[in-house]
């Protein structure tokens, strides 16, 4: 996921406003006790999201794939007055965690953790959605997003994590993974859907931002 020179992504981070204690211990716990702690979002891409949310000031966020819950604090920092964040995670050793992180971020009444797979839980939520984050399963981002897009309120955002895959977006056809294909369909989704405006954007390891235009 480096496509950056790190001092220059050093230099992006430290110029992307500060990054909260919380947020800070997280990022620690997450690097010192979980598995594969490079797919905590981190300080620059947690600041974009918080960004895109307080732009689109959503009532109800719904986030697919927790992990350790970094993405989900940053999101719900942009929540209306009034507003829910919907996380979907089907880890069984990680809500403890996250749970306590959300209470440190005095934020248990503006976050609740469905422990469920997703394509069950999603169709009991309340609608419409204002923001949806998709960093899940890479082979149901499609389904996902099939899931959730007549939901969408008119101006509200599909944002997908990882659609760059660590460039393996640009292998040859032969030597994809069923993860890579599976990501390349999710873009080609979205890009030929007239209810979508997509913009990709190389942070990290790419996000597809798509506003639903109607």
């Amino acid at each position: 996921m480096q496509f950056l020179d790190p001092a220059l992504d050093n230099y992006c981070e430290r110029n992307s406003g500060k990054e909260a204690e919380y947020l800070r211990e997280l990022t620690e716990e997450t690097h010192a006790k979980v598995q594969m702690p490079q797919m905590i979002s981190g300080h620059l891409q947690g600041r974009f999201l918080s960004l895109l949310s307080h732009l689109v000031r959503p009532r109800i966020i719904v986030e697919i794939g927790t992990f350790t819950g970094y993405s989900a604090l940053c999101l719900a920092e942009g929540l209306a007055e009034g507003g829910m964040l919907h996380t979907i995670d089907i880890d069984p050793w990680l809500p403890e965690m996250v749970d306590r992180y959300v209470e440190k971020a005095g934020m248990q009444d503006r976050i609740v953790m469905h422990h469920a797979p997703a394509l069950e839980v999603l169709p009991d939520l309340p609608g419409p959605f204002d923001l949806v984050f998709i960093d899940a399963d890479k082979q149901n981002y499609g389904n996902y997003l099939k899931a959730v897009v007549d939901r969408m309120r008119p101006g509200g955002l599909i944002i997908a994590d990882n659609v760059l895959w660590s460039g393996k977006v640009l292998e040859p056809e032969a030597e994809q993974s069923e993860q890579t294909k599976a990501l390349r369909e999710y873009a080609r989704l979205v890009n030929e859907d007239p209810r979508l405006a997509p913009v990709l954007v190389p942070l990290r390891d790419g996000l597809l931002v798509a506003r639903r235009v109607g």
